[in-house]
């Protein structure tokens, strides 16, 4: 099968959307099917390159903030590129400019196009300040926005069940379908032998203290304001809150523990490269994930793998992966309070941190990668063999597309 893919980033792997496409692809191309990548350009200009199987050819984009690019200029390459490739399928993975224009390319090409939703609004009008008077007017723009491009496809997917019921509620047309994002469980597994003072040194955390770990882009929406406000309140216990990751509201986030003197219970170790993330999640006591705004949440699932506890908001998707009690415990979202007695909670229960492990390793089972992977083949086969949506122009010559 010959697959088109195409999202607002590739290979850049600090943003869910970005991840799941990479993992997928690459996961594709090694049971031998035949893979290529559209992206926006982070240099500004088309290159074409080849990583792990995967075709991955970036186009002209202007990028502007919040993984968002302005690519209005790609027609002539986008459809070179739907020519030349000539996939059996093309699957999108947002609503924004790159694959509005891949999207109706495709229809003039006769292609199948299906699509994963990543979306909520509240993780853009968190970033961008809204105020809480005009969210729900501007929520409902944003998911018409949205449905004006994911009603066009001929399916989609998206990673949970609590993730399909809410499209329902916003009047998706199109049959959808709930695949896991997957976790590479050859990368993330229990390393019982590891010697945890050798990753928490290299990342400056903690020798003596419960170390709760955050992995993700550290953006506004993720409730990270409450970790803090939690560990204001947990002063005097041997825990440490390490938020790991990058993004536009960390600078703030450390103003804010600086001001407090809190250094001494949460740190920023930064952004972690892949090769080192599975070793830090063995090296920690708990996963903590306090968004409200997770359709599913990959950082979390990785953590379930390592056999570490979480604990997460109840919110959204993250129960369907967390059992209170079972493999970690749940905490009222927005709510630093709920937060600080979840963590006083699970330092109580010490003597149940690995059977907690355990349960969320079994728990993670399902989502093997190559589930998703299996999963994903037998989707595409079933919409390739679906009747075709009304499609209208035809190819009039073969284009040669630039490597850049």
């Amino acid at each position: 099968m010959r697959i088109l893919f195409s999202g607002q980033s590739y290979y850049r792997k600090d943003n869910g959307q970005a991840v799941f496409m990479i993992r997928l692809a690459e996961g594709l191309a090694a049971a031998g099917h035949e893979v290529m990548a559209l992206a926006p350009s982070e240099k500004g200009v088309a290159t074409r390159y080849t990583v792990n199987g995967v075709i991955v050819q970036t186009v002209p984009a202007l990028h502007i903030g919040h993984n968002l690019n302005i690519t209005a200029f790609s027609d002539h390459l986008v459809e070179a590129t739907l020519v030349e490739f000539n996939p059996d399928i093309v699957h999108i993975q947002d609503h924004l400019f790159l694959n509005r224009t891949v999207l109706r390319l495709a229809r003039q090409y006769g292609k199948r196009v299906v699509g994963t939703n990543h979306f909520l609004p509240n993780n853009w009008s968190n970033n961008l300040y809204i105020p809480r008077s005009v969210q729900g007017v501007v929520h409902r723009a944003m998911w018409y926005n949205m449905l004006e491009v994911f009603n066009q496809l001929d399916a989609a997917t998206t990673p949970t069940e609590t993730a399909v019921a809410i499209l329902r509620k916003q009047d998706i047309r199109i049959p959808v379908k709930a695949i896991s994002c997957g976790v590479n469980q050859e990368e993330f597994y229990p390393r019982p032998h590891l010697d945890p003072t050798i990753m928490r040194r290299r990342y400056h955390l903690s020798l003596d203290r419960t170390v709760l770990l955050y992995v993700g882009r550290v953006d506004r929406e993720k409730g990270l304001d409450d970790v803090v406000d939690a560990a204001e309140m947990l002063t005097n216990e041997p825990i440490q809150f390490a938020i790991a990751g990058k993004g536009m509201y960390r600078d703030i986030l450390m103003e804010q523990v600086g001001n407090r003197g809190l250094g001494h219970v949460v740190v920023f170790p930064g952004y972690v490269p892949g090769e080192d993330l599975p070793l830090l999640m063995n090296s920690c006591d708990a996963f903590i994930m306090p968004s409200a705004q997770e359709l599913q949440s990959i950082a979390t699932l990785e953590a379930m793998s390592c056999a570490r506890p979480v604990l997460a908001a109840n919110a959204r998707a993250l129960p369907e992966l967390v059992e209170h009690g079972v493999n970690g415990y749940l905490f009222k979202p927005f709510n630093a309070a709920s937060i600080a007695g979840t963590v006083q909670l699970f330092l109580s229960k010490r003597q149940r941190w690995a059977e907690m492990g355990l349960a969320g390793l079994e728990k993670s089972k399902p989502h093997h990668l190559s589930n998703t992977i299996r999963c994903y083949v037998e989707w595409y086969e079933s919409v390739i063999g679906r009747p075709a949506v009304t499609r209208t122009l035809q190819p009039e010559a073969r284009l040669r597309v630039p490597a850049g």
